[in-house]
């Protein structure tokens, strides 16, 4: 997940005044839980998006595994959590791996988390998770806060099909490359994107993707959270005109428009083009790769027609 700076929002960070949880610690470590690796997600900016089982595992696994120990470090200090940390990321996994491993198959419980939001999302914690499920250890997932999820159901596009993609490339070409991947894609899209890049990403995908309607989603949860709506091509403009924002961005692009229905006597021109050149079952394939429609319905449309001259 993208790096993220936990704040109150204005409002309290759900702790007592001394750093302390408002329910006893005695009662939280009576609370025993199963041996295994807890995913746990944790806030996106706002300290009082975390949930109390959260807390409860954080309080109760052997040692913690993050990303960055100082960021993580803060988030124990608001909840007054004092666990052992070791950093786990892109650049150490192959190295710590298998010492997590060891400890789960000897019985500890570990937790893994991100500097910010669910785990495993857009980090490289999956490895460990698939070295678990080889071994037979037991992975529990906990979830909360995840920026994809806050943006998706903030932007008000259509939610019941969305592709999380990730980060463009940082340079144009490959963007562009990826973006082109991603045309045909019958979903909405979920990226990340740096402050610095999202008005030449903007350009690029109102260029590539058309005028689909998007959402920027900057600094979800936090202070100086904002959101702004409006065709690609729109926001390209606005943000060109501007200086780059700051914080963490989600950009949210709607799918393709749907296509309207080709009338009969469209289709019927298609075929009696292709009929010209071709024979009857050449000519339907070739309709029905340019249409979409089913071949079988074309190579009988194609019969009656050429019956007909």
């Amino acid at each position: 997940m993208p790096n993220s700076s936990l704040q109150d929002g204005g409002q309290q960070t759900g702790t007592e005044p001394n750093g302390t949880r408002a329910r006893s610690k005695q009662e939280a470590a009576a609370r025993s839980i199963p041996q295994g690796l807890y995913l746990v997600a944790t806030p996106i900016g706002n300290a009082r998006d975390i949930t109390l089982r959260a807390l409860d595992v954080l309080e109760s696994a052997d040692y913690i595994a993050c990303e960055d120990t100082r960021v993580s470090g803060k988030l124990m200090t608001i909840y007054g959590l004092k666990k052992s940390l070791i950093a786990y990321h892109e650049h150490n996994a192959d190295k710590v791996r298998p010492r997590l491993l060891n400890d789960l198959e000897s019985g500890k419980t570990v937790a893994l988390i991100s500097d910010a939001g669910t785990p495993l999302i857009s980090d490289p914690g999956f490895k460990l998770v698939r070295d678990c499920r080889a071994k037979d250890l037991p992975v529990y997932p906990l979830p909360g806060a995840s920026s994809v999820m806050a943006a998706l159901v903030v932007a008000g596009l259509p939610t019941d099909r969305f592709l999380f993609a990730g980060f463009p490339p940082p340079k144009q070409g490959a963007r562009q490359k990826f973006l082109e991947s991603l045309k045909q894609t019958e979903a909405t899209l979920v990226l990340f994107e740096s402050p610095k890049r999202l008005a030449a990403c903007l350009k690029d995908a109102a260029e590539i993707l058309g005028d689909r309607e998007a959402t920027i989603c900057r600094e979800l949860t936090k202070l100086y959270e904002e959101t702004r709506n409006g065709p690609l091509d729109m926001l390209a403009n606005q943000l060109a005109a501007e200086a780059p924002p700051k914080g963490e961005i989600v950009l949210v692009v709607g799918p393709p428009a749907e296509k309207p229905p080709l009338e009969q006597s469209a289709i019927d021109d298609l075929l009696i083009k292709a009929l010209a050149d071709h024979k009857v079952k050449e000519a339907a394939a070739l309709v029905a790769e340019m249409t979409e429609l089913p071949k079988r319905d074309l190579y009988q449309r194609a019969l009656a027609l050429k019956e007909e001259s």
